[in-house]
């Protein structure tokens, strides 16, 4: 068992370019994670990561060992879904991505429901607001906003999911209230912004229909919460799914502003690679978490 996970340690490690991450992703500590790879280089006689300050790349034995390591951890689990699937026992590590607030506030809680019910399982839960590549990343299932570019891959729409656009009473008493999408030009937006980041601009449902409008602002972040915590603390204009500022909403902390055009609200819903949801855990923690999510967006 040993060698088996040392194996799939090595796998992460070449997959993400990191030990530290490769290490993090398997539950491991940086010295843990080394300590694999090094029993790995001692059992073959070889050195198998060429380390750089800034890179960490396969030596050509560690690219033979990462190709056919791949394809034998690939056929274990196969055979563990089929076994699962004749037994009707879910078991196994599954990777499960979403965005930061989506992923804390409604997925988060999900988690230990599903493990209490089916205790064979162990769900490996990574948050980001960034654009995650399900299969470059070895992701099982991936929850996403918004509309996935990816055409290649298993779609499930959970539900429509609202957004808002908020700022403190602080703010508003200071720089006023907008009366019209063009009045947020005049005002400090918050904006979620990094490397692919579709918010460059915010897109508003008008009488006319959806309308393109530029934005900006002397405050970004890649984190969604951000954005959010700077809105409480008045420093500008946020568009946040409703889900995520209600309770700021009603006691207060928070006002919307323009509901007569509000964001065009986006879809939330769960992606998969896998052409067939043979796999039993997938299959039902699919079911589960669209079954339990399926009114919570709202």
């Amino acid at each position: 068992m040993s060698y088996l996970e040392s194996l799939k340690v090595f796998v992460r490690v070449v997959e993400l370019g990191s030990i530290t991450a490769g290490g993090r992703d398997m539950r491991l500590s940086p010295a843990a994670a080394s300590t694999r790879i090094r029993d790995l280089e001692n059992r073959f006689g070889a050195r198998l990561l060429n380390r750089t300050t800034r890179t960490l790349t396969p030596t050509e034995i560690g690219q033979v060992l990462y190709d056919n390591a791949r394809k034998v951890l690939a056929a274990l689990d196969e055979a563990e879904a089929a076994v699962a699937s004749h037994s009707g026992t879910p078991l196994g590590a599954m990777r499960v991505s979403a965005p930061l607030g989506a992923g804390r506030r409604l997925i988060a809680p999900l988690v230990p429901r599903f493990v209490a019910e089916n205790p064979e399982v162990q769900v490996r839960l990574r948050l980001s607001d960034r654009v995650v590549n399900i299969v470059e990343d070895a992701i099982d299932l991936a929850f996403y906003l918004g509309q996935p570019e990816d055409s290649t891959l298993i779609r499930r729409k959970i539900a429509d999911c609202p957004r808002v656009l908020v700022a403190s009473p602080e703010y508003l008493a200071q720089h006023g209230t907008p009366d019209a999408p063009e009045d947020l030009k005049r005002h400090n937006c918050l904006l979620l912004r990094f490397p692919r980041s579709p918010e460059y601009y915010w897109v508003l449902q008008t009488p006319e229909g959806p309308r393109k409008l530029a934005v900006a602002g002397g405050f970004d972040s890649d984190d969604g919460e951000v954005l959010t915590d700077w809105a409480l603390a008045g420093t500008g204009i946020a568009n946040r799914p409703r889900y995520e500022v209600a309770a700021a909403l009603r006691d207060g902390r928070l006002v919307e502003i323009l509901p007569d055009t509000p964001p065009v609200a986006v879809e939330f819903g769960v992606l998969t690679p896998h052409r067939d949801l043979q796999d039993p855990k997938l299959r039902l923690f699919m079911d589960f978490a669209v079954r339990e999510l399926k009114f919570a967006m709202g």
